[in-house]
């Protein structure tokens, strides 16, 4: 049922993992939403924290919730099963390396508990499809946690390129991510070069190219009846992809999309560039997971730079999106729906099979 607008909502989430990204997505969970965003009727808390030891636990609440928050004191435990099960957790967001997404993520739908697993939700499609069978099933929310698709500025290029038609008919599409972390310089065991974590960047951060290739390219419902034809390229050093681009070929429409991620070079400020029949639309941020303006160059002469800085990481878009839905008994998201990640993995697993990659668990 839903509730009045003057009505607040609290959503308590139970963390499982402790590493970068998990104290990134906290520390805006536990900024006011008052104060920097138009949403006062929702509070978001953090009731529990699963790592792999109470002192790492204990650690990462005390480094990122602050004393005066209303999620201070959450409860610590030293085992993610402990966090499945408390019944003052709302939703679990899982913040381990790709590899465990799937058994983490299952675990916590079996338990009855609303999901939001960081992306890619798993490593193959045949998870992913599995982990929605399950969820429906249990009648649970579940969402992949591509934070960047709830950016105001992604939600404006859509509008600016399909309803505005800014530029006119979209032709090209160009996408980099780049980060200057050579698998060599990665010590054993890292998320980066272990392939039973999930190691690689088409996985990593080649999702964020083909995130916003797709927002590009099928932002409008005409637009979702050609499914791109997909050519790649890796570089492989011990099975782990370095470097990957990906090639989207909608033939009859006339558009491509090149979508490039590496671990051997940062990319520039300017990441992303969409090109079409009257002028182009670039995005500028300081990586395609972070976007921070647009710039519009029309073939009239016409220049326009649109600016969304705002406070905090930006994790607090998604947040408050899945809280909503919660809140109004879905169990899906419309920004960013289960088929949208099925269509993205498919994407991936088809460019991997080109590339001969595989992971430990397909052989």
């Amino acid at each position: 049922m839903s509730l009045e607008k003057q009505d607040v909502f609290t959503l308590r989430w139970g963390i499982i993992g402790t590493g970068l990204i998990a104290s990134w997505f906290v520390s805006d969970l536990v900024l006011d939403p008052s104060t920097h965003r138009n949403e006062p009727n929702l509070i978001h808390k953090v009731q529990a924290i699963g790592s792999s030891s109470h002192q790492k636990g204990t650690a990462f609440a005390q480094k990122h919730i602050p004393s005066t928050s209303t999620s201070n004191g959450c409860s610590i435990y030293d085992s993610y099963a402990q966090v499945y099960t408390d019944p003052a957790v709302d939703i679990v967001y899982i913040a381990t390396p790709t590899g465990l997404h799937f058994t983490n993520a299952l675990d916590a739908i079996r338990a009855g508990k609303h999901v939001l697993c960081e992306k890619p939700m798993t490593i193959t499609t045949s998870e992913s499809e599995q982990l929605i069978a399950a969820a429906r099933a249990k009648g649970v929310f579940l969402m992949e946690a591509l934070w960047t698709r709830f950016f105001p500025i992604a939600k404006e290029l859509q509008r600016a390129l399909h309803e505005k038609k800014l530029i006119g008919d979209i032709t090209r599409v160009f996408v980099d991510f780049g980060l200057d972390m050579p698998l060599e310089k990665q010590k054993d065991g890292s998320r980066l070069v272990d392939l039973r974590l999930g190691a690689g960047c088409l996985l990593d951060i080649g999702i964020y190219a083909l995130t916003w290739a797709r927002m590009a390219l099928c932002g409008a419902k005409e637009d979702e009846g050609e499914e791109p034809a997909v050519r790649s390229a890796m570089v492989l050093k011990e099975g782990v992809d370095e470097e990957a681009t990906v090639l989207l070929i909608q033939q009859k429409m006339g558009r491509q999309a090149v979508c490039s991620a590496s671990y051997r070079y940062k990319s520039g400020k300017v990441f992303g560039r969409v090109e079409g029949s009257e002028g182009c639309i670039e995005i500028v941020g300081g990586a395609a997971s972070k976007p921070e303006s647009l710039v519009i160059r029309r073939k009239d002469g016409m220049e326009t730079v649109r600016d969304f800085s705002f406070v905090g990481w930006g994790f607090f878009y998604e947040a408050d999106a899945v809280a909503m839905d919660i809140r109004d008994g879905r169990t899906e998201n419309e920004t960013m729906p289960l088929e949208e990640t099925v269509r993205v993995m498919r994407i991936m697993d088809e460019v991997r099979r080109q590339n001969g990659m595989k992971y430990p668990h397909e052989e």
